[in-house]
Protein backbone atom coordinates (compact mmCIF):
# COMPACT_ATOMS: atom_id res chain seq x y z
CA UNK A 1 0.00 0.00 0.00
CA UNK A 2 1.15 3.46 -0.68
CA UNK A 3 0.62 5.21 2.36
CA UNK A 4 0.42 8.54 3.93
CA UNK A 5 3.47 10.59 5.49
CA UNK A 6 3.93 13.20 8.10
CA UNK A 7 6.95 13.95 10.11
CA UNK A 8 8.83 12.04 12.74
CA UNK A 9 9.00 15.42 14.88
CA UNK A 10 8.68 19.10 14.69
CA UNK A 11 11.06 21.07 13.54
CA UNK A 12 11.50 25.31 13.59
CA UNK A 13 12.26 28.27 11.70
CA UNK A 14 13.05 32.02 12.31
CA UNK A 15 12.76 34.42 9.29
CA UNK A 16 11.34 37.78 7.64
CA UNK A 17 8.41 37.52 5.08
CA UNK A 18 9.48 38.56 1.77
CA UNK A 19 6.68 41.49 1.12
CA UNK A 20 6.28 42.80 4.73
CA UNK A 21 9.58 42.09 5.92
CA UNK A 22 8.11 41.27 9.27
CA UNK A 23 9.83 38.49 11.90
CA UNK A 24 8.09 35.51 11.44
CA UNK A 25 8.42 31.88 13.68
CA UNK A 26 7.41 28.82 12.00
CA UNK A 27 6.81 25.63 13.97
CA UNK A 28 6.27 22.22 11.36
CA UNK A 29 4.84 19.40 13.43
CA UNK A 30 3.39 16.00 12.66
CA UNK A 31 -0.55 15.46 12.00
CA UNK A 32 -2.67 12.43 11.87
CA UNK A 33 -4.12 11.02 9.09
CA UNK A 34 -6.03 12.51 6.25
CA UNK A 35 -5.30 15.85 7.99
CA UNK A 36 -4.08 17.49 5.52
CA UNK A 37 -1.44 20.06 5.15
CA UNK A 38 -3.45 23.12 8.17
CA UNK A 39 -1.97 26.45 8.60
CA UNK A 40 -2.38 27.64 11.89
CA UNK A 41 -2.34 31.21 13.15
CA UNK A 42 -1.03 30.97 16.71
CA UNK A 43 -0.16 34.59 16.93
CA UNK A 44 -4.07 35.49 17.00
CA UNK A 45 -6.19 35.77 20.81
CA UNK A 46 -7.88 32.83 19.07
CA UNK A 47 -5.92 30.28 17.28
CA UNK A 48 -7.22 29.87 13.60
CA UNK A 49 -6.92 26.87 11.23
CA UNK A 50 -6.76 27.65 7.31
CA UNK A 51 -6.65 24.00 5.43
CA UNK A 52 -4.68 23.85 2.42
CA UNK A 53 -7.40 23.73 -0.41
CA UNK A 54 -7.63 25.48 -3.97
CA UNK A 55 -11.30 27.43 -1.92
CA UNK A 56 -8.84 28.78 0.75
CA UNK A 57 -6.69 31.31 -1.34
CA UNK A 58 -7.91 34.59 -1.94
CA UNK A 59 -4.88 36.69 -3.57
CA UNK A 60 -2.36 35.76 -6.06
CA UNK A 61 -0.54 38.89 -6.65
CA UNK A 62 2.65 37.77 -6.74
CA UNK A 63 2.62 34.97 -3.82
CA UNK A 64 -0.25 32.89 -3.01
CA UNK A 65 -2.31 33.88 -0.05
CA UNK A 66 -4.97 31.49 1.78
CA UNK A 67 -7.63 32.60 4.12
CA UNK A 68 -10.07 31.70 6.71
CA UNK A 69 -12.02 33.57 8.36
CA UNK A 70 -10.28 36.85 8.14
CA UNK A 71 -7.22 35.34 9.11
CA UNK A 72 -4.61 34.74 6.56
CA UNK A 73 -1.15 33.78 5.77
CA UNK A 74 0.94 34.56 2.15
CA UNK A 75 3.70 33.20 0.29
CA UNK A 76 2.73 29.92 1.05
CA UNK A 77 3.58 28.40 -2.33
CA UNK A 78 7.56 27.21 -1.33
CA UNK A 79 6.61 25.54 1.89
CA UNK A 80 3.70 23.61 -0.13
CA UNK A 81 6.12 22.76 -2.94
CA UNK A 82 8.53 21.27 -0.69
CA UNK A 83 5.76 18.84 0.95
CA UNK A 84 4.41 18.11 -2.66
CA UNK A 85 8.36 17.41 -3.60
CA UNK A 86 8.87 15.25 -0.26
CA UNK A 87 5.09 13.46 -0.21
CA UNK A 88 4.29 15.33 2.77
CA UNK A 89 0.38 14.18 3.20
CA UNK A 90 -0.27 15.71 6.78
CA UNK A 91 1.06 18.79 8.42
CA UNK A 92 0.48 21.20 10.63
CA UNK A 93 1.87 24.63 10.20
CA UNK A 94 2.08 27.26 13.21
CA UNK A 95 2.97 30.57 12.05
CA UNK A 96 3.19 33.75 14.19
CA UNK A 97 2.65 36.32 11.43
CA UNK A 98 0.57 36.91 8.52
CA UNK A 99 3.83 35.49 6.42
CA UNK A 100 5.69 32.84 5.45
CA UNK A 101 9.40 32.99 6.13
CA UNK A 102 11.09 33.76 2.69
CA UNK A 103 14.53 32.08 3.93
CA UNK A 104 16.85 32.01 1.65
CA UNK A 105 13.94 32.34 -1.70
CA UNK A 106 13.82 28.92 -2.42
CA UNK A 107 12.48 25.68 -1.63
CA UNK A 108 15.67 24.03 -0.15
CA UNK A 109 15.45 25.61 3.51
CA UNK A 110 12.04 23.94 4.00
CA UNK A 111 13.10 20.71 2.38
CA UNK A 112 15.54 20.32 5.20
CA UNK A 113 13.89 21.18 7.90
CA UNK A 114 11.23 18.65 6.41
CA UNK A 115 14.19 16.18 6.24
CA UNK A 116 15.79 17.30 9.15
CA UNK A 117 12.43 16.61 11.24
CA UNK A 118 12.37 13.36 9.70
CA UNK A 119 9.70 11.64 7.47
CA UNK A 120 6.88 8.69 8.48
CA UNK A 121 4.68 6.69 6.72
CA UNK A 122 1.13 6.48 8.43
CA UNK A 123 -0.87 3.28 8.77
CA UNK A 124 -3.74 5.02 6.05
CA UNK A 125 -3.86 4.42 2.14
CA UNK A 126 -2.25 7.57 0.17
CA UNK A 127 -5.20 8.99 -2.26
CA UNK A 128 -4.48 10.76 -5.70
CA UNK A 129 -6.57 13.00 -7.60
CA UNK A 130 -5.98 11.47 -11.34
CA UNK A 131 -6.79 13.40 -14.25
CA UNK A 132 -9.43 11.61 -16.44
CA UNK A 133 -9.81 14.27 -19.27
CA UNK A 134 -7.81 17.71 -20.53
CA UNK A 135 -8.56 20.77 -18.48
CA UNK A 136 -7.00 24.05 -20.00
CA UNK A 137 -7.23 27.51 -18.71
CA UNK A 138 -5.98 30.72 -21.35
CA UNK A 139 -5.88 34.31 -21.68
CA UNK A 140 -4.60 36.65 -23.31
CA UNK A 141 -3.59 36.71 -26.98
CA UNK A 142 -0.85 37.32 -29.03
CA UNK A 143 2.19 38.47 -27.37
CA UNK A 144 -0.09 38.42 -23.76
CA UNK A 145 -0.76 34.96 -24.46
CA UNK A 146 -0.88 32.81 -21.22
CA UNK A 147 -2.14 29.01 -20.49
CA UNK A 148 -1.96 26.30 -18.22
CA UNK A 149 -3.21 22.64 -18.70
CA UNK A 150 -2.96 19.39 -17.06
CA UNK A 151 -3.55 16.29 -19.00
CA UNK A 152 -3.88 12.51 -18.23
CA UNK A 153 -0.50 10.86 -17.10
CA UNK A 154 0.22 7.55 -15.41
CA UNK A 155 2.55 9.55 -12.66
CA UNK A 156 3.52 13.20 -12.03
CA UNK A 157 5.24 15.60 -14.61
CA UNK A 158 5.30 19.16 -15.12
CA UNK A 159 6.91 21.15 -18.04
CA UNK A 160 7.24 24.82 -18.29
CA UNK A 161 8.15 27.29 -20.78
CA UNK A 162 9.03 31.47 -19.32
CA UNK A 163 9.16 33.88 -22.22
CA UNK A 164 11.06 37.00 -20.68
CA UNK A 165 12.35 39.79 -22.93
CA UNK A 166 15.85 40.27 -20.52
CA UNK A 167 19.76 39.41 -21.50
CA UNK A 168 19.99 37.55 -18.41
CA UNK A 169 16.73 35.39 -18.55
CA UNK A 170 17.77 35.03 -22.74
CA UNK A 171 20.73 34.06 -21.91
CA UNK A 172 19.14 30.80 -19.70
CA UNK A 173 17.09 27.91 -20.27
CA UNK A 174 13.63 28.92 -20.80
CA UNK A 175 11.88 25.55 -21.22
CA UNK A 176 12.47 22.30 -18.15
CA UNK A 177 10.58 19.36 -17.86
CA UNK A 178 10.19 17.58 -14.63
CA UNK A 179 8.85 14.05 -13.72
CA UNK A 180 8.41 12.77 -10.87
CA UNK A 181 9.22 9.23 -11.30
CA UNK A 182 12.56 10.02 -13.07
CA UNK A 183 14.00 12.90 -11.08
CA UNK A 184 15.28 14.49 -8.14
CA UNK A 185 12.77 17.57 -6.47
CA UNK A 186 15.80 18.08 -3.53
CA UNK A 187 18.34 18.19 -6.54
CA UNK A 188 16.82 19.39 -9.62
CA UNK A 189 13.65 22.03 -8.53
CA UNK A 190 14.24 23.06 -4.46
CA UNK A 191 17.27 25.44 -4.74
CA UNK A 192 15.57 27.44 -7.25
CA UNK A 193 14.50 30.60 -5.99
CA UNK A 194 12.33 33.82 -6.92
CA UNK A 195 13.49 36.37 -8.93
CA UNK A 196 12.93 40.05 -9.06
CA UNK A 197 13.85 43.28 -11.03
CA UNK A 198 15.37 46.59 -9.56
CA UNK A 199 13.20 48.46 -11.66
CA UNK A 200 10.15 46.76 -9.85
CA UNK A 201 11.40 47.16 -5.87
CA UNK A 202 10.51 50.97 -5.77
CA UNK A 203 6.61 50.09 -7.17
CA UNK A 204 6.87 46.99 -4.66
CA UNK A 205 7.59 48.94 -1.98
CA UNK A 206 5.48 51.40 -2.74
CA UNK A 207 2.60 49.47 -2.58
CA UNK A 208 3.84 47.59 0.64
CA UNK A 209 5.47 45.13 -1.14
CA UNK A 210 9.00 43.16 -1.01
CA UNK A 211 10.08 44.76 2.06
CA UNK A 212 12.34 41.41 3.02
CA UNK A 213 13.31 40.84 -0.36
CA UNK A 214 16.99 41.53 -1.05
CA UNK A 215 20.05 39.50 -2.70
CA UNK A 216 20.48 36.94 0.28
CA UNK A 217 16.40 35.96 -0.75
CA UNK A 218 15.99 36.51 -4.50
CA UNK A 219 17.47 36.23 -7.82
CA UNK A 220 18.09 40.75 -7.92
CA UNK A 221 18.70 41.79 -11.94
CA UNK A 222 18.52 45.30 -13.47
CA UNK A 223 18.45 45.86 -16.89
CA UNK A 224 21.50 43.70 -17.61
CA UNK A 225 22.86 40.92 -16.06
CA UNK A 226 21.76 39.20 -12.51
CA UNK A 227 23.70 41.35 -9.33
CA UNK A 228 23.84 38.31 -6.90
CA UNK A 229 27.68 37.75 -6.44
CA UNK A 230 26.98 33.98 -6.16
CA UNK A 231 25.59 34.20 -9.92
CA UNK A 232 22.70 31.47 -10.67
CA UNK A 233 22.52 27.89 -8.65
CA UNK A 234 21.68 26.92 -12.24
CA UNK A 235 21.53 27.37 -15.52
CA UNK A 236 18.00 27.36 -15.88
CA UNK A 237 17.32 28.85 -12.58
CA UNK A 238 14.54 30.85 -13.40
CA UNK A 239 12.21 28.75 -15.62
CA UNK A 240 13.39 26.01 -12.16
CA UNK A 241 11.31 28.80 -10.43
CA UNK A 242 8.43 28.55 -11.62
CA UNK A 243 8.22 24.97 -11.90
CA UNK A 244 8.65 24.70 -7.83
CA UNK A 245 6.13 27.76 -7.58
CA UNK A 246 3.99 25.26 -9.56
CA UNK A 247 4.05 22.97 -7.93
CA UNK A 248 3.39 24.51 -4.42
CA UNK A 249 0.04 26.10 -6.08
CA UNK A 250 -1.05 22.68 -7.87
CA UNK A 251 -0.80 20.85 -3.89
CA UNK A 252 -3.26 23.49 -2.65
CA UNK A 253 -5.49 20.35 -4.26
CA UNK A 254 -4.74 18.67 -0.60
CA UNK A 255 -3.86 15.77 -2.41
CA UNK A 256 -1.50 14.69 -5.05
CA UNK A 257 -1.74 14.57 -8.85
CA UNK A 258 -1.34 11.95 -10.98
CA UNK A 259 -0.89 14.09 -13.93
CA UNK A 260 0.98 16.05 -17.12
CA UNK A 261 1.17 19.66 -15.83
CA UNK A 262 1.87 22.30 -18.59
CA UNK A 263 2.20 26.14 -19.13
CA UNK A 264 3.30 28.77 -20.95
CA UNK A 265 3.55 31.97 -19.07
CA UNK A 266 1.50 31.20 -16.21
CA UNK A 267 1.41 32.26 -12.70
CA UNK A 268 0.10 31.62 -8.79
CA UNK A 269 -3.33 33.33 -10.50
CA UNK A 270 -3.98 31.15 -13.35
CA UNK A 271 -2.41 27.95 -11.64
CA UNK A 272 -4.96 28.59 -9.16
CA UNK A 273 -7.66 28.89 -11.85
CA UNK A 274 -6.78 25.69 -13.51
CA UNK A 275 -7.47 23.79 -9.99
CA UNK A 276 -10.83 25.85 -9.88
CA UNK A 277 -11.82 24.71 -13.49
CA UNK A 278 -10.64 20.86 -12.61
CA UNK A 279 -13.01 20.40 -9.69
CA UNK A 280 -15.79 22.36 -11.24
CA UNK A 281 -15.78 19.20 -13.54
CA UNK A 282 -16.53 15.87 -12.04
CA UNK A 283 -15.74 13.99 -14.55
CA UNK A 284 -12.49 14.98 -15.87
CA UNK A 285 -10.96 13.37 -12.59
CA UNK A 286 -10.72 10.68 -9.53
CA UNK A 287 -9.34 9.79 -6.38
CA UNK A 288 -7.37 6.52 -6.25
CA UNK A 289 -4.88 4.52 -4.10
CA UNK A 290 -2.53 1.86 -4.54
CA UNK A 291 -2.70 -1.30 -2.38
CA UNK A 292 0.30 -2.74 -4.45
CA UNK A 293 2.93 -0.35 -5.19
CA UNK A 294 3.86 -1.77 -8.31
CA UNK A 295 0.68 -0.74 -9.60
CA UNK A 296 1.32 2.79 -8.79
CA UNK A 297 3.45 5.22 -10.80
CA UNK A 298 6.99 5.21 -10.31
CA UNK A 299 8.35 7.74 -7.47
CA UNK A 300 5.44 7.39 -5.04
CA UNK A 301 6.25 4.73 -3.11
CA UNK A 302 9.38 5.47 -1.60
CA UNK A 303 10.33 8.23 0.35
CA UNK A 304 12.18 11.18 -1.61
CA UNK A 305 15.65 11.23 -2.22
CA UNK A 306 17.97 13.19 -0.17
CA UNK A 307 20.63 15.51 -1.30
Amino acid sequence: MIKQRTLKSLTRAVGVGLHSGQRVELTLRPAPPDTGIVFRRVDLPLVVDIPMAAASVTDTRLATRVENGGARVSTVEHLMSACSGLGIDNLFVDITAEEVPILDGSAASFVFLLQSAGIEFQNAPRRFLRVLEPVEVRVGQGPQERWARLEPYHGYRLSFEIDFEHPAVDSSGQRFEFDMSRDSYSRDIARARTFGFTKDVEMMRLNGLGLGGGLDNAIVMDDYKVLNAGGLRYDDEFVKHKILDAMGDMYMLGKPLLAAYSAFRSGHELNNKLLRELLSRPNAWDLVSFDNEKAAPGGFGQLARAW
